[in-house]
């Protein structure tokens, strides 16, 4: 059965993997998706973009400050995917 998922979903996805924090193998399991999947959206991510200007200086600024609330968000997903185990064993006993 062939999953469905959102353009929005996928830019998300391809963004991630291309926010070069984490390998696009570790950003593939992360979201639950074959890492052939995730290759293929960036394929068609590069097609679609314009040559990539020279970042000025605030454009790094802000590079910078995404990827440091990108890692704390997965911190705290990860911290939660682990509340949620713990509870939901909880719950079976």
């Amino acid at each position: 059965m062939a999953k469905h998922f959102t353009p929005e979903f996928k830019a998300e996805a391809v963004r991630l993997a291309l926010s070069g924090d984490r390998s696009q193998r570790a950003v593939a399991d992360d979201l639950g998706i074959g890492y052939s999947t995730l290759d293929r959206w960036i394929g068609g991510h590069r097609d679609k973009m314009p040559s990539t200007p020279v970042l000025g200086e605030t454009a790094e600024e802000e590079l910078k400050r995404l990827r440091r609330e990108n890692h704390i968000l997965r911190e705290e997903r990860e911290i939660l995917k682990k509340a949620t185990a713990f509870f939901a064993k909880e719950g079976n006993r």
